[in-house]
């Protein structure tokens, strides 16, 4: 195995994803390190199935194989929002301290234990074959009530873990990767690529 793309164009993921899956003998390239522009509209109904169109488009037309994942973050108390629309959610070019703010402001006066979240991240591998492979992961915390930290992208500053007692956006890389909803579905897919 000596090449595998992962489709994102997402350079904060892209580094999180090469750090987790350096041990694999293969160089994991995004789209713009491949070269490829494309435009998948992912209508999937779940983050598994929006995983697996991006996957198998990309795999169709490289023939090579292409990981992709779809990932979001989870309000119990807000129906599961923004869920499958996470970097969607109030338009593509919103900024997230616009989205984290809404969202803060949307459970304004609800109490700690009616705030719980969780990151969720399903990754599909497509294989030149036509087999796709999916897993997913997730990591459990709360919605804080403001943005705390500078690590980490999107929703981490809101993304409060009692049992660390500080946002995701206040670990390190190496700590967040190994609690990570993205860390747990990559450890999962590296067996399956093994």
């Amino acid at each position: 195995m000596k090449k595998i793309i992962f489709a994102t164009g997402n350079q904060g993921k892209m580094k999180e994803i090469r750090e987790i899956l350096a041990d694999l003998d293969a160089e994991v390239l995004s789209l713009k390190d491949a070269g490829i522009e494309a435009d998948i509209v992912e209508d999937g109904t779940s983050f598994e199935e929006n995983a697996q169109i991006k996957a198998k488009a990309i795999c169709e037309l490289t023939g090579e194989i292409v990981l992709a994942d779809d990932s979001g973050l989870e309000i119990d108390y807000l129906n599961k929002e923004p869920g499958i629309y996470s970097a969607r959610y109030m338009g593509e070019d919103t900024s997230y301290r616009i989205k984290n703010a809404s969202l803060i402001k949307r459970l304004e006066g609800v109490a700690d234990e009616q705030r719980t979240a969780r990151f969720v991240c399903a990754i599909a591998a497509a294989f030149p074959d036509g087999t796709v492979k999916t897993v997913r992961g997730a990591m459990e915390g709360r919605i804080g009530y403001e943005e705390k930290g500078e690590n980490g992208f999107g929703y981490d500053p809101i993304f409060y873990l009692p049992e660390y007692g500080c946002t995701s956006a206040e670990l390190s890389m190496e700590e967040k990767n190994k609690i990570s909803h993205r860390g747990k579905a990559l450890r999962a897919i590296k067996d399956e690529l093994r």
